[in-house]
């Protein structure tokens, strides 16, 4: 059983001074998170400078343990010691999803939050493949082996689709439908692979100055298709599969092009390759959410690249940790939309 552990601030930048964090906050003594509390603390009393605080980064990137804070001030160095970052309004709001996720599912939960750590360093294709590894590591624990013995098969198969992507193109604009409406246009391979095909060629040709990229039905895109999870040759195959069939690269090499249209559900997969491009609209019934952590897995199709380059890692690692709903008008005040368009 993994426990959470409650902080102050102070306790918390002692353990740093001390050498002694990765002893007494670790995932393999049974602690998962610890929620640090800095209202009022003097960082000068506890050994907490700037640069002191610079200097403990490298330790805090491999602690395997998520640090939630609260009572932060946003511009305050201690927020590069931590993997979350709460307001009074978001303890409010994401507190109880936030501890449930993470004691389910402990140890996808810390992958994510130590993954997204080096979030800012590395370039979109070293993101990419650096979230691809923990994601088939992942594949292969215990956590998403209880999920797939727990969910069964509810749908019957993925049935392929005649066209899961319908693809238009009208002078320089080329228009791609995600086209799986039945099922709320969940990802498959079919889609995937379409949707591949279909922005590689955007990317060879030149004369194509506008994609418009936006989903049939009642939502863009509802993430992975659940029938196919688990069905992987292997997690090896996985990961070299999606380094070669990546919609979430070509996107970022056309994002200046792109233009997603969102509505409805907007989960996993659906924000994730979203975010990459430089203009997302969204209808004002737009529901986005990071759901993996829920099946022992983190974000897959480059979510914890692309969001949190829009975002900061702060905030994804709360979607991503917590698996809260969010709606589009708190999408676009953190900068995760560019607009609602209707």
């Amino acid at each position: 059983m993994h426990s959470i552990v409650e902080l102050s601030g102070a306790d918390y930048l002692e353990m740093f001074a001390l050498h002694r964090l990765h002893e007494e906050l670790s995932l393999q003594h049974g602690i998962v998170a610890a929620f640090v509390d800095f209202g009022g603390v003097d960082l000068s009393g506890v050994d907490g400078s700037p640069q002191r605080l610079a200097d403990h980064s490298a330790e805090f990137a491999t602690v395997p343990c998520i640090i939630v804070a609260t009572n932060c001030a946003p511009a305050s160095m201690t927020t590069d010691l931590c993997d979350v970052v709460l307001d009074d309004d978001e303890v409010v709001r994401f507190g109880a999803d936030l501890r449930s996720s993470i004691t389910s599912n402990p140890l996808a939960a810390t992958a994510l939050a130590v993954h997204l750590r080096g979030a800012d360093t590395r370039t979109v294709h070293q993101g990419l493949v650096a979230e691809s590894v923990t994601y088939s590591v992942l594949q292969s624990g215990p956590e998403f082996a209880r999920w797939l013995t727990g969910r069964g098969n509810p749908f019957g198969g993925s049935a392929p689709t005649d066209e899961a992507v319908v693809v238009d193109r009208t002078g320089d604009r080329l228009v791609i439908e995600l086209n799986r409406p039945e099922r709320h246009n969940a990802f498959s391979r079919d889609m995937r692979d379409a949707l591949v095909s279909a922005l590689s060629i955007a990317l060879m040709d030149e004369e194509v100055t506008q994609i418009d990229v936006s989903g049939r039905g009642r939502s863009f895109c509802s993430g992975g298709d659940l029938a196919e999870f688990g069905t992987f040759a292997s997690p090896i195959a996985s990961h070299l599969t999606r380094l070669t069939r990546s919609p979430a690269w070509l996107l970022a090499q056309l994002a200046d092009q792109t233009t997603v249209h969102l509505h409805g559900a907007c989960y996993g997969a659906g924000i994730e390759l979203a975010a990459f491009v430089k203009d997302v609209a969204a209808s004002s019934n737009a529901r986005i959410c990071l759901p993996e952590i829920g099946l022992g897995l983190i974000p897959g199709a480059g979510g914890t690249v692309s969001m949190s380059r829009r975002i900061g890692r702060h905030r994804t690692a709360l979607l991503g940790l917590s698996g809260s709903v969010i709606d589009a008008s708190t999408a676009l005040v953190w900068g995760l939309i560019d607009r609602i368009e209707d």
